[in-house]
C-alpha cells in the first residue's frame, strides 16, 4: 500500500514509495492501494505545506538535487521525472551500500551525496561501474554522516582497537 496524506480540497498526496508508484504506471496499472497517515484536508496550502515539513513528508527537490518551490512538484505521478542519482541510490542500498532507515527519504540524501561524486556521463556511460564507484564511496568515513551507513570506522581509534588481543588471546597469553 502507498501512505498518503490528505491535503487542502481532499487531494492525496504521496509521502513515501513514489518510485514505486511510478514505476506501476509505467507498466499500464491505474490505481493502487493507499493507506492515509494523515488528513489535513481543511488545511490552507500555507499551513500544509508547513505541516508536511515538519513530518519530514515532503523533499522538494529536482532531479538535479536542487530544492524547488512547492508550486513546482509534480501533480501526477505520470509527471515525476525520474532522478538517475536515486535509482543509483536505491541500486546501492539494494547491493549493501546501505542499511535501509527510518529517516523519510533517505534514499534521496544518499543520491545527493553521490550525485557530487559521479559525474553524470559516467553514471549515463555505465550504471554498473557507477554502482561499483558508489559501492566504494558507501564504505567510505566521508559517508558516515548518513543514514544507514553500515562501514567500519576507521582512524586511530579503529587502528588501536585491531592492535588489542581479543579475550581468546589474553587467556592464552597468561
Amino acid at each position: 500500500m502507498v501512505p498518503v496524506v490528505i491535503g487542502p480540497g481532499e487531494r492525496r498526496y504521496l509521502i513515501d514509495h513514489h518510485h514505486l508508484a511510478r514505476a506501476l504506471h509505467d507498466q499500464g496499472i491505474n490505481s493502487v492501494f493507499v493507506s492515509i497517515v494523515a488528513d489535513f484536508h481543511r488545511l490552507d496550502i500555507e499551513a500544509f505545506w508547513n505541516i508536511m515539513d515538519f513530518h519530514g513528508w515532503t523533499h522538494p527537490f529536482d532531479g538535479k538535487g536542487r530544492r524547488r518551490a512547492y508550486a513546482d512538484l509534480p501533480k501526477t505521478v505520470a509527471a515525476m521525472e525520474d532522478d538517475p542519482y536515486r535509482s543509483l541510490a536505491g541500486e546501492l542500498r539494494y547491493v549493501g551500500g546501505f542499511a535501509k532507515d527510518t529517516t523519510p527519504f533517505s534514499e534521496f540524501v544518499w543520491a545527493d551525496f553521490l550525485r557530487r561524486r559521479i559525474k553524470p556521463k559516467d553514471l549515463r556511460k555505465s550504471f554498473v561501474a557507477a554502482t561499483e564507484k558508489a559501492l566504494t564511496l558507501a564504505k567510505s568515513e566521508e559517508a558516515s554522516y548518513l543514514p544507514g551507513w553500515c562501514a567500519p570506522h576507521g582512524g586511530k581509534a579503529a587502528i588501536k582497537a585491531g592492535k588489542r588481543k581479543s579475550a581468546a588471546e589474553a587467556v592464552r597469553s597468561q
